[in-house]
């Protein structure tokens, strides 16, 4: 128990550092309010988990442990729900309903798709 917990917290401190400064790089290059870093950074990680969850059905690529630090830890900590709310409040806030709408349907469609897609690409190997 000690070493998965300890797994997931080495993967979540890469996947938070890595969401960070990927999300500040993207959105430094938007004009705009539309929050494009979080956005990007939620749909990479919806591909990749499902790239990573479907290798686990197509001959056992990874270990337990791998999987581990790589779904619940790094993923876990590269997307993230509680700031996508946060920027989704923060544009109903400002009254900018079409990014808020925007911002909240494209997530959930393309976060959907990703995950597919990544499940598909790992049937490819």
């Amino acid at each position: 128990m000690l070493k998965d917990f300890l797994l997931v917290g080495a993967g979540s401190f890469l996947g938070g550092g890595s969401r960070y400064l990927l999300s500040k790089l993207i959105q430094a290059w938007v004009p705009v309010s539309f929050p494009f870093g979080t956005f990007t950074v939620n749909i990479l990680g919806c591909l990749l988990i499902g790239f990573l969850s479907g290798l686990q059905y197509s001959g056992g690529w990874m270990s337990p442990s791998t999987k581990l630090i790589l779904t619940t830890g790094f993923c876990g900590g590269f997307t993230t729900f509680s700031t996508f709310m946060n920027e989704s409040t923060a544009l109903m806030r400002d009254g900018n309903t079409l990014y808020l709408g925007l911002y909240i349907a494209l997530s959930l469609m393309l976060g959907m798709v990703a995950v597919v897609a990544g499940h598909a690409f790992s049937k490819m190997i």
